[in-house]
């Protein structure tokens, strides 16, 4: 039986829009803050500034325990990343994921950078992630199939030799921080559910330069690769109209 999936009016639409603006203003504030040097940690407390500037609420911060605003996934970390003293080097990969309340609206967004400079295969991995995330969103539209967006993101990454994590999955956001659907991010063309105006959700995929078997470390919430491969992601909250997608998080 298929789960209730809610669909949002263009003005529900508009105020989730607004939440994602924000989200985007301030992981590109952190980007430009995020060089060698600096610890996740301060990330996470100039993250807080920034929430409380703008008059938000950080989502994350508390959820099912999570002790921080951002998470901080660095290198060989895939995701849930907890900010830490550890202080960022050359050469480093650094994702972060952002979700915020406002109004009672939620959006969420996830950007990876390299710090100072990177190796070939390192950028070869932004890329990566980069093109399968716009890939997926490409594939997003009313009238396909969820299948598709899954089957989009894995040929992207695939022409870029890497891998797609199939345990990290999008999901459905608004007035709650996860809803239906579940967006996979590997999948066939013209299977799953039909996507249809109203729909909101999250296209993440999580890409890998080597193997994607995990383990979770005893703080209980950073997932790593099991090969200590790098990892890399991004994150948009979309909006399906009839004649067209809109990225909320821009």
């Amino acid at each position: 039986m298929q789960k209730h999936i809610p669909l949002k009016t263009s003005l529900e639409v508009a105020n989730i829009k607004r939440v994602g603006r924000i989200v985007s203003k301030i992981l590109r504030e952190l980007t430009s803050l995020a060089v060698p040097g600096i610890s996740t940690l301060r990330l996470n407390e100039e993250c807080e500034l920034l929430i409380k500037k703008y008059n938000s609420i950080a989502a994350l911060k508390g959820y099912r325990g999570f002790p921080a605003a951002l998470c901080t996934s660095v290198n060989n970390v895939i995701a849930h990343g907890i900010p830490s003293d550890y202080v960022l080097q050359e050469g480093d990969l650094l994702s972060m994921d952002l979700t915020l309340g406002l109004k009672g609206w939620y959006a969420d967004s996830a950007i990876s950078c390299i710090i100072g400079d990177g190796n070939p295969d390192k950028k070869r991995l932004i890329k990566a992630a980069y093109s399968a995330t716009l890939a997926g969103i490409a594939a997003a539209k009313a009238g396909a199939r969820m299948g598709d967006i899954g089957e989009a993101i894995d040929s992207m990454a695939a022409k870029y030799g890497c891998k797609v994590f199939e345990n990290f999955v999008g999901h459905g956001i608004g007035r709650d921080l996860h809803e239906e659907p579940m967006v996979l991010h590997k999948g066939k063309r013209n299977t799953g559910i039909p996507l249809v105006p109203g729909m909101v959700f999250t296209i993440e995929p999580i890409l890998s330069l080597g193997s994607t078997k995990i383990k979770t470390l005893s703080d209980g919430w950073s997932v790593v690769t099991l090969d200590n491969s790098l990892t890399a992601q991004f994150e948009h909250t979309i909006a399906i109209f009839g004649s067209r997608t809109d990225i909320l998080t821009n």
